[in-house]
């Protein structure tokens, strides 16, 4: 299906990563307590694991933010190819919000990091176009998300909502006005309940 889609799991006081963000502590202070649901917590049930098949299936494209990159700020002036290794898990197309622009990186199995300076609007429309209607998926982080909310682009979001209060950290709703999305399926386990929303027909 062509849709746009963004999976994101969440906080109950709605942040999307702990405080203090840092190369050694990508999530922020507590953000890891967001993820047990796929990343090794041995509650995790068979909703978890059909949480983590949404998550994964393949897309077209990504668009996601310099953030969700990696930590480097300013001019690129070291080098960095990711948090994910030689061979990250998109195998596909990401176009990476940036002010500096940079080189496209190849990496393994098939994705290539492409850095975009004109802004959220042209990054999605090279990612459609590179989906090539195999749909686009917004990766994060939350300035990103709040982004392609404004915009109306998302067809499904789907939330993992864990049952933590971090108290600090990034906001994914924050300057949202609307939301324009019905659920259409919820699983739950003791990590988090998981909710899939469409775009309403008013949306």
């Amino acid at each position: 299906m062509s849709d746009t889609t963004c999976h994101m799991s969440i906080s109950l006081d709605g942040f999307v990563a702990g405080p203090e963000q840092s190369r050694d502590n990508p999530l922020g202070k507590r953000g890891g307590e967001l993820h047990g649901w796929h990343i090794g917590d041995p509650r995790a049930t068979e909703a978890d694991r059909t949480a983590n098949g949404w998550l994964m299936r393949p897309r077209g494209a990504y668009v996601m933010g310099r953030n969700m990159f990696g930590p480097i700020r300013g001019e690129w002036n070291e080098a960095w190819d990711g948090w994910w290794g030689s061979e990250p898990p998109y195998h596909a197309p990401v176009f990476v919000l940036t002010h500096h622009a940079r080189e496209p990186i190849e990496m393994e199995g098939g994705t290539t990091f492409h850095f975009v300076t004109e802004g959220f609007d042209a990054a999605y429309a090279q990612a459609l176009e590179a989906a090539d209607g195999k749909g686009v998926d917004i990766a994060g982080g939350a300035s990103t998300v709040r982004q392609a909310l404004n915009a109306g682009v998302i067809d499904e979001l789907t939330l993992d909502i864990a049952p933590v209060l971090l108290g600090g950290g990034e906001r994914m709703f924050d300057g949202v006005e609307t939301f324009g999305f019905e659920p259409v399926e919820v699983l739950h386990s003791p990590l988090t309940t998981h909710i899939r929303y469409r775009r309403g027909s008013a949306g």
